[in-house]
């Protein structure tokens, strides 16, 4: 795949249409927002993934990565167009968009709440009505991807920070998402509980968006890489094309790993 540097695009279109089987599984076309405070904090981004791809979105702090993935799953709303798997991220589609886009945040505490590692990997089946049987069904299957199968009575904050974040993992695996959006998955891990989740996330067959610093997992992991800046997308590209371009990245606050 060529590198792309992408220019900021003009005003956004009308929302695009549903899209024929084989088209890519996320598309986001000219999408702008600005914060209430008069922040803006995208221009126009463009991005297209395919299904099965692993991506890394990287940049400075304040380049507009994080308000993109919250973008994703309608916590924010923006101008412009996003289409997750066909279906166009809008208030009607909120439910199934949630379902489809699996959001793992940097904190785990964030995102684990309740008393055991059960209840908070099958909150979200419940929540969209699942029988029982299914709730179950997807728990074991969820802990089982992320190497957790024995933890179900286990007390969610009693866990280290690496088993912590598997669980976050898991309790979106639970709902059985088309994309996987990852936001700094290692950081606060051990080098140890770093490898052992570069493993994990090696082993998903998912779509995978995830906004990372550590430049040595985007050169270990993903085959294509998204610099981000001031809100813009300014490369797009095979991650090992532009990890050699020093100062492409010495210029948008990244480093060589």
């Amino acid at each position: 795949m060529p590198v792309v540097h992408v220019s900021p695009a003009a005003a956004p279109p009308v929302l695009a249409p549903v899209p024929p089987p084989g088209m890519p599984v996320l598309s986001i076309d000219h999408l702008s927002f600005t914060y209430p405070d008069g922040h803006p904090a995208l221009h126009g981004i463009s991005l297209h993934v395919k299904r099965g791809e692993k991506i890394a979105l990287v940049g400075p702090n304040g380049a507009g990565k994080s308000t993109l993935m919250l973008h994703l799953n309608g916590i924010l709303r923006g101008q412009g167009s996003i289409l997750v798997a066909g279906l166009p991220v809008n208030r009607a589609n909120l439910p199934l968009i949630r379902a489809k886009v699996g959001l793992v945040f940097q904190n785990p505490d964030d995102q684990l709440f309740s008393p055991t590692v059960f209840e908070d990997v099958a909150f979200g089946p419940l929540h969209m009505g699942y029988p029982e049987a299914d709730v179950r069904r997807r728990v074991e299957k969820a802990l089982h991807q992320v190497g957790m199968q024995g933890y179900l009575e286990r007390l969610s904050h009693h866990l280290s920070v690496g088993e912590k974040k598997r669980i976050a993992i898991a309790t979106v695996l639970s709902m059985e998402p088309e994309i996987l959006v990852l936001d700094e998955p290692t950081a606060g891990l051990d080098p140890r509980a770093r490898r052992s989740l570069i493993a994990l996330l090696r082993s998903l067959s998912l779509t995978m968006l995830v906004s990372t610093h550590d430049m040595r997992l985007v050169k270990d992991l993903f085959f294509r890489m998204v610099i981000f800046d001031e809100g813009r997308i300014v490369a797009d590209g095979p991650t090992d094309m532009l990890l050699e371009d020093a100062a492409l990245l010495e210029a948008h606050g990244l480093e060589q790993p």
